[in-house]
């Protein structure tokens, strides 16, 4: 089978169009040039390996000869996986929003050589189909206009570059804002809650669990209740739903429903992490062992489908299964039965609503098709009640069908894996297993989470300290973005917080100075996604919208906020006060859309205390002190471990510590704030005494 330039990449989503009669190049000067040389405009598509309506665009139109040929004829044809390259897509989706084009991915942009975009477009079908024009007939048009009326394709574009050159400016603020925002945020997620199905607004509904953690912080400063219980009913509606794999665990990436039962059925990476930190502070809030349970089901499933066999893990499972979306992991009610059959029968069709008739509805046609979603529409505790059995004894009926079901499924063909791994994603793989250790004490965790950040310090740094972005098929490929920057020094500060190993803070140290110069904005602030450097797109784009994951620029606050509360140094209080004056006009003009940016600030605004431990080494006596310490919900504390080994270096970086020496055998403990500091005698409520502070406030909520 002929192939294409694509056949050279290591990306999945690339490799999968290695194949096709599209002509395709990759992102790369050369395809510019080659547009250039043949007058032609370049036909962007924009996509990831594991997105639905990317497998259905790709065998509609480009496994099409004749789709293939319009599209040859008429452009410069350029693929672009957007987990490879994040800052591609977010200049050219911004250029899509400008259009006014249906954003999503497949994200189709048609631009000049010169980068100017004027047509974008998601999916468009091969032809005209229900009054929705296709892709064929769009592109001879486009080549038409190009050929015949070049002005009006360029007053577009004109019109866009303009428009697109202000698309990542965000209004800053003259004076401060106030904690009161953080209130203003909260009533407007109460306003958007769905109260009876858990969640905000409708559908489609996405898990946002930095939302989910802001809610739960706040709660557990102010004693509002109703923010609490906002949070866990989402957690519980989505642990019960269909969105998560009651087989073989981990979360999909989406609920189509506002019910949270039929998912978009891809697996992402981000989402396992982000989700694992979520339930982990709701455990660590709540004590609910659900909570912590769901945590670690998360790892199973990432032990299990996406680790790397050497370290690291992969980016995601894929939606489709031999071109139909989630068949992976739906049943007909006979598939189930014969493997629910045992000698002591239980309505497991009645628990999971399974229907002979399906119940599910096909995209296309809307009627069902005989296929099931697992999900609970009632917890555990409320079935057992319902059929006269002790909870824990229908859990455990329920995990030996569930093995059962998962090797039953195991025998079918499985979504594709994404075999990237990801710096940034990765990072917060790291962040989640570090606080895995930590909250439940699992040892296992804390060698995934070491074994990872090892695995990134020898695949993904160059010689001179500098992070790449992606490695796959032994091969480490692309720049580091401002992402993999933030989201790995995230990962390597909650290391740090589990391990008090003074090496993870040293790293952090150099890769924050590394990331200021490469990619912070020493004009209007905030971190570029791009290095500021680069000169490859029109645009160079900001991150600060948390959506599915955390903005880069909310992640760099939280990062300086821990780094100024760890080391005192002013300059990242500095550097952090400078974030919120740049983009607190945009903050407080939506406080709902950037709640991850609100944890940061919620944490600045906290006093701080820092627990200082003088001792020979981390050892028993230290475990001890540090096991009464993580059983306290406490984000804004800072710990530190003072030995002889780390001493010269933490009285460098954190000069606070110079004054304190280890006095006698064994470990001495101090509280330090506002200037004062004094011994704790390492009782638990003596610690929770003295870090009131940081802990719940109770208020009038």
């Amino acid at each position: 089978m002929k192939s294409n330039r694509l056949i050279n990449e290591k990306s999945p989503y690339l490799l999968q169009h290695a194949h096709n009669p599209v002509n395709w190049w990759p992102w790369c000067a050369e395809a510019f040039d080659q547009a250039r040389r043949l007058d032609k405009p370049l036909f962007v598509s924009i996509g990831y390996s594991t997105c639905h309506w990317c497998h259905v665009m790709e065998q509609e139109s480009f496994q099409d000869l004749q789709a293939a040929s319009v599209l040859n004829q008429a452009f410069i044809c350029v693929k672009v996986d957007r987990e490879e390259r994040p800052d591609v897509d977010a200049v050219f989706m911004a250029a899509c929003q400008v259009l006014g084009g249906n954003c999503g991915w497949p994200l189709t942009i048609v631009m000049t050589p010169d980068k100017r975009p004027f047509f974008a477009a998601t999916y468009l079908p091969r032809t005209n189909t229900f009054g929705r024009p296709g892709l064929i007939e769009i592109s001879r048009k486009i080549a038409s206009l190009w050929q015949d009326q070049r002005q009006m394709v360029n007053n577009t574009a004109d019109q866009v570059a303009r428009v697109l050159a202000s698309s990542f400016s965000f209004a800053g603020i003259s004076g401060k804002l106030q904690p009161d925002i953080l209130e203003q945020a909260g009533k407007f997620l109460e306003e958007s809650y769905d109260a009876d199905r858990g969640g905000f607004n409708g559908a489609p509904k996405f898990p946002m669990p930095h939302r989910l953690i802001f809610l739960m912080r706040r709660a557990a400063r102010t004693g509002n209740r109703k923010w609490m219980q906002m949070a866990t009913a989402t957690l519980g509606a989505m642990r019960r739903g269909g969105i998560w794999d009651h087989v073989g665990y981990g979360f999909h990436r989406y609920s189509t429903d506002a019910n949270w039962i039929v998912p978009h059925f891809e697996k992402m990476l981000y989402d396992q992490a982000l989700l694992a930190m979520a339930y982990l502070e709701a455990f660590q809030i709540t004590g609910d062992q659900e909570w912590a349970g769901t945590a670690r089901e998360i790892f199973t499933y990432l032990a299990d489908k996406l680790s790397h066999r050497q370290a690291g893990f992969f980016a995601a499972q894929d939606a489709d299964t031999q071109g139909e979306e989630g068949r992976f992991y739906l049943w007909d009610l006979d598939q189930f039965l014969s493997v629910a059959d045992d000698s002591q029968p239980i309505a497991w069709q009645d628990i999971f609503n399974l229907r002979r008739e399906g119940n599910i509805n096909q995209q296309a046609s809307g009627g069902s098709n005989g296929l099931n979603v697992l999900y609970l529409s009632r917890t555990w505790k409320q079935w057992a009640s319902s059929i006269q059995m002790e909870e824990k004894q229908l859990t455990e009926k329920w995990e030996v069908l569930r093995g059962r079901l998962y090797l039953e499924r195991e025998k079918r063909t499985a979504p594709l894996t994404d075999d990237k791994i990801l710096t940034d994603w990765n990072g917060l793989v790291i962040a989640a297993l570090a606080m895995a250790a930590r909250i439940l004490g699992i040892r296992q965790y804390l060698a995934e989470a070491v074994n990872t950040v090892d695995f990134i310090f020898e695949k993904l740094v160059t010689g001179d300290g500098l992070l790449k972005h992606s490695f796959c098929k032994n091969h480490a490929a692309d720049y580091g973005l401002a992402s993999d920057y933030a989201y790995f020094i995230a990962g390597l500060l909650e290391l740090y917080r589990t391990t008090l190993d003074a090496e993870y803070l040293e790293k952090v140290l150099d890769l924050q100075a590394k990331m200021d110069d490469l990619f912070y904005d020493s004009e209007q602030g905030g971190y570029y996604l791009a290095p500021r450097d680069s000169n490859e797109l029109p645009v160079l784009p900001k991150d600060l919208y948390d959506g599915a994951m955390p903005s880069v620029n909310s992640v760099a606050l939280n990062n300086l906020v821990v780094l100024e509360r760890l080391t005192g140094d002013p300059g990242f209080r500095q550097k952090s006060n400078a974030l919120t004056q740049a983009f607190g006009g945009e903050v407080q003009r939506q406080p709902v859309s950037f709640t991850h940016f609100l944890n940061g600030l919620e944490l600045a605004w906290q006093p701080t205390v820092r627990v200082l431990i003088l001792a020979s080494g981390f050892d028993r006596q230290v475990e001890s002190i540090l096991e009464k310490l993580n059983r306290i919900h406490a984000p804004g504390l800072a710990v530190i471990l003072k030995t002889p080994e780390n001493a010269s270096f933490l009285e460098k970086v954190a000069p606070f510590t110079a004054e304190f020496d280890q006095e006698k055998d064994g470990a001495s403990v101090y509280m330090l704030s506002n200037g004062d500091s004094r011994p704790l005698t390492g009782d638990i409520e003596d610690i929770r005494r003295c870090l009131e502070p940081v802990l719940s406030v109770p208020d009038s909520g």
